[in-house]
């Protein structure tokens, strides 16, 4: 498994994921405070989960001080396009916009530092939710969507719960459970864990 080192930052404690890989080294969110934390580090690719303001909020500061590509789903594109995006949904919050290099959809993919992984949609907690699913290390970078004895919060700006359920059951719990979920928030869990105990999620 590639090693990888964990960033907790801004009001609401967002979790940020730093995975050194031989081809490079992959950032996954960027909450408050996680650019001072990895100004040391060197960043090729920023990916992220989905484009609420507490995961983005130094995406534009990492881009420039690394140089890195940015990535995310095409759904994300009006929140990282526009810093005041929240702020016209009546939240009293502004960050910088960003940029995408790669617009990332559902499916396999090799174009991030050459690791294999799978991205899922997996919208309901926010419209360009990506889950990010890595095979051979039975691992989840899993952003907003699934928690430990939780799940993302559904009353945002596109939010829809039982969209978030329905992905939820049938594109993650159908994972094996000793997969390992990192979460956008909270402790890490697996899948096994959350189908026997999530309790606003069941399988079918």
């Amino acid at each position: 498994m590639n090693p990888f080192k964990t960033f907790t930052g801004g009001a609401l404690e967002t979790n940020a994921y730093f995975f050194k890989t031989p081809s490079g080294n992959l950032l996954f969110d960027a909450p408050q405070g996680s650019d001072e934390s990895f100004a040391l580090e060197k960043i090729d690719w920023l990916v992220l989960t989905h484009g609420h303001f507490d995961h983005v909020m130094d995406a534009a500061k990492i881009q420039r001080r690394h140089g890195c590509r940015v990535a995310f789903h095409s759904d994300t594109v009006p929140m990282l396009a526009d810093g005041s995006f929240f702020k016209k949904h009546g939240f009293d919050i502004q960050y910088e916009a960003c940029r995408a290099d790669v617009l990332l959809e559902e499916g396999e993919t090799d174009a991030l530092c050459g690791l294999k992984m799978i991205c899922l949609h997996v919208p309901g907690h926010c419209p360009g939710s990506l889950c990010f699913y890595f095979p051979s290390d039975g691992l989840l970078v899993g952003g907003d969507v699934l928690f430990r004895e939780g799940v993302g919060r559904c009353d945002l700006p596109g939010g829809d719960g039982p969209l978030l359920f329905d992905g939820i059951r049938k594109k993650l719990f159908t994972l094996d459970a000793s997969t390992r979920v990192l979460p956008g928030h909270g402790p890490e869990t697996t899948i096994g864990h959350e189908t026997e105990w999530n309790p606003y999620v069941r399988p079918v």
